[in-house]
Formats: structure tokens, C-alpha cells, sequence
């Protein structure tokens, strides 16, 4: 299969709203045993189609009243891996889907939100998953 062809390729991340980021943060540490940091926990994985390729996922709570899954009021925001984000950006215009920004290249990816059908924020990464491994520090397995 071709990494060329735009798609998701799996969950990136799980965002949600919560009254208290740092006692959800203790509390999952404490009791779940995630490995936490102000961000809140990278789940490390490895790519199924490249098995020495290193791969993450982010869990992170938010404060109630974060504005960074404006313009949707719900209580959580997924993000999806994806691949050929340029490519998928132009297919999701191509079919009516509301696209709410530019791409943003970071040095850990390629980022752009959408909205879907029923009004939940998504975010869609393209990532560098080197940067992560690169940096270090601790990773829930």
C-alpha cells in the first residue's frame, strides 16, 4: 500500500474538557498508570507496517472552557494520523467538508482541523514521530 494516498492511518490523539487538567493528570497516573507530563500522556505504539518505526498517541485533558475546540462546543476533539494531508485536505473540499484552517507544519507534523457532520472538531496530523523519540521523556506502554 502506497503512503501516498490520503487517509487516516490511525488515532492520534484524544483531547477532552475537564474541570481540573492536573488532578486528571494525578489521578490516571496514580491509578491507571499513565505516564504523565504537562501535556498529559503519549501512548507509545509501533507502526504495523513498519515495525521499527515508533508511533504515538496523545491523550490530554483540557480546561472546561479551552477555546481550542472552538468553533465545536462538545466535550472532546479526536485527532486522526493521517497521511498526504495536502491530498486529503483537497478530497475533503472537493466533498463539502468544512475545513476551518490552513495546514501548519511544525517539526513534529502537519497540522489542519475540520469539522464533521454532527458538529465535533477534528483534528487531522501528518506526523514526524522521529521528533518524539528524539526528545525523549516518559511514554504510557
Amino acid at each position: 500500500m502506497s503512503d501516498s494516498i490520503p487517509k487516516v492511518t490511525g488515532v492520534g490523539g484524544i483531547f477532552f474538557r475537564c474541570a481540573n487538567p492536573d488532578a486528571t493528570k494525578e489521578w490516571y497516573q496514580k491509578n491507571l498508570g499513565l505516564a504523565t507530563t504537562q501535556y498529559g500522556s503519549s501512548f507509545e505504539f509501533r507502526n504495523a507496517n513498519r515495525p521499527e518505526e515508533i508511533n504515538y498517541l496523545q491523550w490530554s485533558p483540557f480546561k472546561e472552557d479551552t477555546k481550542y475546540f472552538d468553533p465545536s462546543k462538545k466535550e472532546f476533539m479526536v485527532n486522526y494520523r493521517v497521511q498526504n494531508i495536502e491530498g486529503l485536505v483537497k478530497q475533503l473540499k472537493e466533498n463539502g467538508v468544512k475545513v476551518l484552517d490552513e495546514i501548519e507544519e511544525f517539526d513534529y507534523g502537519k497540522f489542519v482541523h475540520i469539522m464533521d457532520l454532527e458538529g465535533n472538531k477534528i483534528e487531522l496530523w501528518e506526523p514526524v514521530d522521529e521528533v518524539f523519540t528524539k526528545m525523549g521523556g516518559p511514554t504510557t506502554k
